[in-house]
């Protein structure tokens, strides 16, 4: 890539696109020199968050700041520079018997977008978000300053800059604690659920395992709303594998991932053809409940098993539309936010429910909230906007909010909740937005 150009720039959701200058250095000299010398910028990782968050006037790409700076195998402290993918880091970590303590539903992010955005997995109900095992980072600030940020040394700009979706600065590196494994296999149980009642339940008596996660047909009406499969997991030992998986339980799964080569046409997805999806996806399983082990990779990451997935939307893209609404109001809040989707006709491809627990108090820049977390992919179309604010309505109406690293159309009373961030030298499209609205 070169290192400073104007060009086309969007997404993973592919909406929107804007044309601007895109600078990337791995000096921090030449690092420095760009910050003092423009405003408007915004730290960019790998493109994948959903929303326009990472786009600005001026967008710094941290692609270039790729290196490992060590790994204390004793321990399991990694300490990397801020544009290492999580994908990069499990390649040498899972050999060494040692997993990322949070990760979200891709590996292609980088270390700093993890921090900026505070990722949560499928575990924050047990472990929390990605910044309760971040020790310290660097960080450059406007003055092009570069900081030491920690719970200890400089704990202001730590915590606000956790969740803070890049506007107190730009990481350069991090350091972050692991987790023991035995194997990279998964010991997962998946069951069928027939409505929003019977997922509850589930989510509920499945609190005390470690994984927790329902996929859900966002287009069931009546007595089946919230028709879904819960799948929970915990890391396998190696005595819990079969024998012929012993020998080597801590693989790397090695395969050729297919490509989808251009963009669907419009037509494609459509109503119909995302309710033949939800229905095959549900009915593929044939029992109420399936045990089975399988290895990391299909489990925590599904959708990287296919490259540029995002193609299936068509030219015009999609929105993510993540929300959390407060666990005492999960139920009717999920409910009536189903009900409204089925009605619209426009259907979720994909459609995840997820269990908060408590947040950490001084990651006050952190979504998560303990409550119920549902993450939907809408096609963008002339009917989306609409949509959007029936649901944002919704949101508002039981306390929750949006996940700024997937927003792009949402109002700002869910989204301009971050704290501590104001500066005038690095600012998002998003705030734009936000503060103009």
């Amino acid at each position: 890539m070169k290192p400073n150009y104007k060009q086309t720039v969007t997404n993973w959701g592919n909406f929107p696109v804007v044309e601007k200058e895109m600078k990337s250095e791995d000096s921090a000299v030449k690092i420095q020199q760009y910050v003092r010398n423009h405003h408007d910028i915004i730290a960019r990782g790998n493109g994948r968050c959903y929303g326009d968050a990472a786009l600005s006037e001026n967008i710094f790409s941290t692609k270039r700041l790729n290196k490992f700076i060590s790994f204390d195998r004793l321990n399991g402290v990694i300490d990397c520079e801020a544009g290492v993918l999580l994908s990069d880091v499990l390649e040498v970590i899972v050999p060494q018997g040692y997993f990322l303590f949070v990760t979200p539903g891709t590996k292609f992010i980088t270390v700093g977008g993890a921090i900026a955005s505070d990722v949560h997995g499928k575990n924050h109900h047990a472990e929390g978000c990605f910044s309760e095992y971040v020790i310290e980072f660097s960080l450059m600030n406007e003055k092009g300053e570069i900081l030491r940020c920690s719970r200890i040394e400089n704990p202001e700009k730590f915590w606000s800059t956790i969740g803070g979706m890049g506007l107190t600065g730009i990481i350069l590196s991090a350091k972050f604690k692991l987790k023991n494994i035995e194997s990279s296999y998964i010991r997962q149980e998946s069951i069928k659920a027939e409505n929003l009642d019977e997922i509850f339940k589930l989510f509920d008596e499945s609190e005390s395992w470690t994984y927790n996660v329902a996929w859900i047909d966002c287009l069931q009406k009546n007595k089946n709303v919230g028709r879904s499969i819960m799948m929970r997991g915990e890391h396998a030992f190696k005595h819990e594998l079969p024998k012929k998986l012993q020998v080597n339980a801590l693989k790397l799964k090695k395969s050729i991932s297919p490509s989808i080569p251009f963009y669907f046409p419009n037509f494609v997805l459509n109503n119909l053809t995302v309710k033949l999806f939800n229905l095959l996806y549900y009915f593929k399983q044939n029992k109420k409940e399936v045990k089975n082990v399988v290895h990391y990779e299909p489990f925590f990451y599904p959708l990287d098993i296919v490259n540029d997935w995002n193609r299936i939307y068509g030219k015009t893209g999609f929105i993510q539309y993540q929300m959390v609404i407060p666990k005492e109001q999960g139920k009717e809040g999920m409910k009536k936010i189903l009900e409204t989707i089925a009605k619209s006709g426009n259907g979720s491809f994909l459609a995840v429910l997820k269990l908060f627990g408590k947040n950490n108090p001084q990651a006050y820049n952190s979504f998560p909230m303990e409550g119920y977390t549902l993450a939907l992919d809408f096609k963008v179309n002339s009917k989306l906007k609409k949509l959007v604010a029936q649901l944002d309505a919704i949101v508002e109406e039981f306390g929750g909010r949006i996940y700024l690293t997937k927003d792009s159309m949402s109002k700002p009373s869910l989204t301009n909740y971050l704290q501590n961030v104001q500066n005038p030298k690095f600012i998002s499209m998003q705030q734009k937005r936000i503060q103009n609205n």
